[in-house]
Parts: structure tokens; C-alpha cells; sequence
């Protein structure tokens, strides 16, 4: 049991920085239908931003607020770049042109921060603060029912408030509306006044600030940085969205649980070896049960 409870507690650790990741995904897809495989190397960026300040300052609380305000500036600043240069002039092409420019800015990313000379190809320990566990005491488990670490707390809670934020953002905001009109028809949003190029820019803005403060947090539960840590935990964060029903805020946080659990019960009760490949054979069968994920829904295009 206290093994099942530990594996669950580690699974939402995991899964809310996924469900962080892979919301920058859905909300530019929902918007402009674009993946943005760059994304995970934004993540990239915002470690390494948290890691420099925690150098500079040391890995206090306060440290920790300012390495978090530090890696969201610094991508959103990084995002605004992207999506003026890269997919802005490429908006009305054809979706492939899009999709190779998107892989194109991720390899431009993965290879400049290997040839900057303050960060270089070399992985780094990322400073972290000391871990303490707490043990969660009942009646009927005196002894201790399951046991969780500070730093797991820090991740599930700011993950949560900040998932919290954005649903605020989008469903109570001017600029919430404005992003769902230009989701539903961005033809007829720019007729109504919304100012579209504005629309989408915040929309990569938010997308990766959230992917920010998702590599501070991936970076302070597994403390290791390197110029290519973005790859995996962004490809993972596309699947975690495909999985929820990609264009689906609520879909991408609920992939991103599922897929993290899935990942930790598997390492933990079959093999570690086995944990990526189980994570991607539930992506095929939920595709195959339901093609739109679990809280997607079907679009009719027509040609």
C-alpha cells in the first residue's frame, strides 16, 4: 500500500509538470493548428534561466521565487522572438512549412545553448534545496501512510495554482475571449475587431510560461541540466496533449496526470526500461478507441 501510495504521489509530481508542458502545446495548436516542437527546448531555456539565478542567489525560497520569475521572462521574451521571426511569416503557408520551421527552431535552440560559452555542452548539477520528507499519519496507519518530499510539494502545488491561473486567464479575461474567438474563427475575430497577430503572440507567451516554470520544475525534481534535457520531457508533454485531446486545456492536464502515472507505476512494478513504451502504447490505443483523445472533440474539415 505504501509503495501503491508512493508511485501515486510521485505520478502527479511527474504528471503536473507534463500537464504544464503540454499546455503550451494545446493552446498554440488550438489557436493557429500549429505543433510547436520547440516548446520543450523553451523548457530547456527556462532551466537553465532558474539555474543561473539559483548560482547567483543560492537555492533559498527566495531563490526559488526569483529563479521561477527569472525562467518565465526569459521565455516569454524567447517566445516573442519565435513567434515573430519563425511563424508569423509562415502563418497563411502551407502546415508543413510550419511543422519543419518548428523543428528547425528546435535544433537552433539545442545547439546555441551547446556552443554558448557560459553554458556549453556539458550537463550541470542544478542547485536545489535541501529534501525533507513528511509522513502523512491516520488513525489506521500510525506508523505512516505515505511519505512526500518538499520538493514534490513545491511541484504539485505551483504546478496546480499556476493550472489554476490559466484557467482563470482563459474562461474570466478580456484576453481569455479573445484567444477562444480566434480558436473558433479567426477570420471573423479580426472582423469583430480582435487584433489577431496580439491574439496569438500572448497566446505563445503564456504557453511558455507556463513551459518556464515547468523546466525549473522538472529541473528541481530531477537536478541535471543539459542543452538536450528539453527533447524528452517536450515529447512526452506532446503526447500527454494528444492524449487529453489536443486543442483541449482541460485534456492536456489530464494527459499529463495519466501519462505520469502510467510512467511511475510502470518503473515501478515492471521495469524502468519498459516506461517509455508503455507511455506510448496508451497514446496508440487511446487514438484507436477515440482518435480525438479523451476530451477532444471531432472536427468535420472540409475539402
Amino acid at each position: 500500500m505504501d509503495t501503491f501510495l508512493k508511485q501515486i504521489v510521485n505520478g502527479l509530481s511527474l504528471g503536473s509538470i507534463y500537464a504544464l508542458i503540454a499546455l503550451g502545446y494545446t493552446m498554440v495548436y488550438g489557436i493557429v493548428k500549429l505543433i510547436n516542437f520547440a516548446h520543450g527546448d523553451v523548457m530547456m531555456v527556462g532551466a537553465y534561466a532558474g539555474y543561473f539565478v539559483l548560482r547567483a542567489v543560492g537555492a533559498t525560497p527566495t531563490g526559488m521565487v526569483l529563479a521561477f520569475a527569472a525562467a518565465m521572462v526569459t521565455c516569454a521574451l524567447l517566445s516573442l522572438v519565435i513567434e515573430r521571426c519563425a511563424y508569423r511569416p509562415l502563418r497563411s503557408a502551407p502546415r508543413l512549412n510550419s511543422l519543419i520551421t518548428a523543428i528547425a527552431v528546435e535544433l537552433i535552440l539545442q545547439n546555441l545553448m551547446r556552443v554558448l560559452p557560459f553554458v556549453g555542452p556539458d550537463p550541470r548539477q542544478f542547485p536545489t534545496m535541501p529534501t525533507h520528507n513528511m509522513t502523512l499519519v491516520t488513525k489506521h496507519y500510525p506508523n505512516g501512510l505515505v511519505s512526500i518530499s518538499n520538493i514534490q510539494v513545491i511541484v504539485i502545488v505551483v504546478s496546480v495554482i499556476l493550472m489554476l491561473l490559466l484557467n482563470y486567464i482563459i474562461n474570466y479575461t478580456k484576453t481569455g475571449k479573445s484567444m477562444r474567438a480566434v480558436s473558433h474563427d479567426m477570420g471573423a475575430a479580426s472582423l469583430m475587431g480582435i487584433s489577431v497577430n496580439k491574439t496569438i503572440a500572448i497566446t505563445f507567451v503564456i504557453g511558455s510560461v507556463l513551459a518556464g516554470a515547468g523546466g525549473v520544475l522538472y529541473a528541481t525534481a530531477y537536478p541535471q541540466i543539459d542543452p538536450m534535457m528539453g527533447y524528452i520531457p517536450g515529447l512526452k508533454a506532446f503526447v500527454a496533449a494528444v492524449l487529453g485531446g489536443i486543442g483541449s486545456v482541460p485534456g492536456a492536464m489530464v494527459g499529463g496526470v495519466i501519462l505520469g502515472i502510467a510512467e511511475t507505476m510502470t518503473k515501478a512494478y515492471i521495469s524502468s526500461q519498459y516506461a517509455d513504451a508503455i507511455s506510448y502504447c496508451i497514446l496508440i490505443v487511446i487514438l484507436l478507441v477515440k482518435p480525438a483523445g479523451l476530451l477532444g472533440k471531432k472536427q468535420v474539415i472540409k475539402v
